[in-house]
């Protein structure tokens, strides 16, 4: 039964170690793939619009050169169009030199084309496209409606007839000629270029996850091991009251913490640089996609508008940064609670304080116990002469308690600190909900060894360990019954110094 519980104990360990950083980085490749690449090739796009545009722009200059040879009487009207046609049918670019121009008129007839020379000098106005859109009568509506503009559909890929495929093209009207010039991208080009950019990223992606699974199974390996020791250590000092409080302690979490608490920072210190970064990141480019962004107002990225994303996504980034320094503060309350320090009762102590970062060290346990938490810290407490280490590693062990004593998530717990400034004594009780303790077993659950939950693990150690660092510190710890069910479980330390005794 006790191994069953162990491997259960390794297996809710590991999850807790795995599933923190797992989803860190499913959010950082989602925000990746989901956000940043839709906004990539958006851009890309974009800038290819803007290449195609200058494109046009440069050709239709050399028909306006053209045209100026003619007023100048250095050529004729139609040798100056032969040679324009002439030079622009020679024009190439892009990487395999394969992209060109078009001329057709206002008609409309196609005047010029590299690879369809076949419908040079037709009627084109019934042209179309697979989709049945007639895309030269397209060009002529954009001219005469704006002089020039952008059209999309599909047609040829480059010099191959039977491969046919989305295109979007920018043409200009010259209106001295009555001819529209044109050129145009492939938008299979830019999804080439994007799917190279994704497949980069996916193996760089990929790569982070597997160094950050290879680190999380040495953590979680390290920290069972760590597990298993302390379970060992725990079974050989059952005997010996002083030793089990050293050896649990430090085995139960000192060994842990100092074990995996390096590990982790390193993560998580990764993980709120790049999130810092990133925010950066977003921060600047923003205004320049607010100016972007202005007239598409109808665009959704991930499913969200852009003015919704705009405003969630230094949100998202602020919760990852948060959530990670989070996880590092309490890596930092567990090594401080786990420090092997002296055992002089020499600390002035605030207990106050004590009671939060038990609290914070017990929150997984409470909020799986029960719904019904309360804290009720009073104001102006004096500190205490004593050791902040016991008195925390008291207030962990009644809070555990508590928490196991409950049956039903509905029942509550509840601490709270008081000062007595007639006694000059500070009291700290942890009430529970729960089953409660027989008016007989009050006074034995103190005894060492005396538990009612043998079966279940228990060694009868915790209360008897607890009480005698109250008493350390010239205290004492009463447990009495709860009405109408529950215990109540009270600690009065005195203020001053002298109070407590020194302990070896």
């Amino acid at each position: 039964m006790h191994e069953r519980y162990a491997i259960l104990a390794d297996r809710g360990a590991a999850a807790r170690i795995i599933l923190p950083v797992v989803l860190t980085i499913v959010l950082f490749g989602a925000t990746i793939f989901i956000v940043f690449l839709p906004m990539i090739e958006n851009r890309m796009m974009a800038g290819k619009r803007e290449m195609i545009r200058d494109l046009t722009e440069t050709a239709w200059s050399s028909l306006a050169a053209y045209e100026r040879a003619v007023r100048a009487g250095r050529l004729t009207g139609d040798e100056a169009r032969a040679q324009a046609i002439a030079h622009l049918r020679e024009l190439r670019y892009g990487p395999e030199l394969k992209d060109y121009f078009w001329i057709n008129d206002m008609h409309p007839r196609l005047l010029m084309h590299p690879y369809r020379q076949d419908l040079e000098g037709s009627d084109i106005s019934n042209y179309a496209d697979p989709n049945g859109k007639r895309l030269f009568v397209e060009f002529v509506r954009t001219v005469r409606q704006q002089g020039a503009g952008y059209v999309d559909y599909q047609w040829q890929w480059k010099d191959d007839p039977a491969h046919i495929v989305p295109k979007i093209s920018y043409v200009k009207g010259f209106a001295p000629w009555g001819w529209i010039v044109g050129t145009g991208i492939y938008v299979e080009d830019v999804r080439a270029e994007m799917a190279a950019i994704t497949r980069q990223l996916t193996w760089t992606i990929t790569g982070i996850l597997a160094m950050v699974i290879a680190l999380s199974a040495y953590i979680v390996w390290q920290g069972l091991a760590a597990d298993r020791r302390r379970r060992q250590a725990q079974a050989l000092a059952r005997q010996q009251q002083e030793q089990l409080f050293q050896a649990g302690k430090l085995a139960s979490i000192g060994t842990l913490v100092s074990g995996i608490a390096h590990e982790i920072n390193n993560p998580i210190t990764a993980i709120v640089l790049n999130a810092q970064t990133l925010d950066k990141i977003w921060r600047a480019i923003g205004p320049q996609l607010d100016r972007e962004m202005k007239d598409r107002h109808d665009l959704a990225i991930g499913g969200l508008s852009y003015a919704n994303l705009r405003e969630r996504m230094p949100l998202l980034l602020g919760d990852i940064v948060d959530g990670a320094r989070r996880v590092r503060s309490i890596v930092t309350d567990l090594k401080d609670f786990a420090r092997q320090g002296p055992s002089d009762l020499n600390e002035d102590v605030d207990v106050n304080e004590s009671v939060r970062r038990a609290v914070a060290l017990t929150e997984n346990l409470i909020k799986k116990a029960t719904h019904h938490f309360d804290v009720e810290l009073a104001d102006d407490m004096p500190t205490i002469r004593g050791n902040r280490q016991r008195i925390e590693q008291v207030l962990v062990n009644l809070l555990v308690n508590a928490c196991q004593a409950l049956s039903d998530p509905a029942h509550s717990v509840r601490v709270a600190t008081a000062f007595d400034a007639a006694r000059n004594e500070v009291i700290v009780t942890v009430s529970d909900e729960g089953e409660g303790i027989a008016e007989d077993l009050l006074e034995r659950v103190k005894d060492p060894f005396f538990t009612t939950k043998r079966d279940q693990g228990g060694t009868g150690l915790g209360l008897a360990l607890s009480n005698r660092i109250v008493e350390d510190h010239g205290g004492r710890l009463t447990l009495t019954p709860r009405q109408p069910r529950g215990t109540v479980a009270t600690i009065v330390l005195p203020v001053g110094p002298g109070a407590g005794k020194e302990v070896a």
